[in-house]
């Protein structure tokens, strides 16, 4: 099995929804996790330490930051992105999250990171690498 070149945030997939605390760039946040069974998708709450939501109801999509569209200082300060290491997935959804697909800290220079070629992470002006 080939290790992950990323951190990533531990899912229990079959046991959701689920809350769960966890610290990001030394800021305690709590995280909601559900699966919707109709769409075959997941999405992400995110919430402050005292569970006051910041951001509810966000989609995984495979490649693309979570909240990358939303300009709020109380999100995370590090890059959050549904990834596939190994390249084989094409969607985040029941067969894939939590098997190839991993909720992971993208802290990697995109540049030195050849295994996705589209991948959708913040670029140097600040916007999303696809154009926006």
């Amino acid at each position: 099995m080939v290790m992950s070149q990323r951190d990533y945030i531990p899912i229990d997939v079959d046991d959701l929804p689920e809350i769960f605390e966890i610290e990001l760039a030394d800021i305690t946040f709590n995280f909601g996790v559900s699966y919707n069974a109709v769409g075959d998708f997941f999405t992400v709450d995110l919430y402050d330490e005292d569970l006051n939501p910041i951001i509810l109801g966000e989609k995984l999509v495979l490649n693309h930051r979570l909240w990358a569209y939303v300009n709020d200082d109380r999100l995370p300060a590090v890059d959050l992105v549904p990834m596939d290491e190994s390249g084989q997935a094409t969607a985040v959804n029941a067969e894939t999250f939590g098997r190839t697909v991993f909720l992971m800290i993208d802290d990697i220079d995109p540049t030195d990171d050849l295994s996705s070629d589209d991948y959708v992470g913040i670029g140097e002006d600040g916007g999303d690498d696809d154009g926006s």
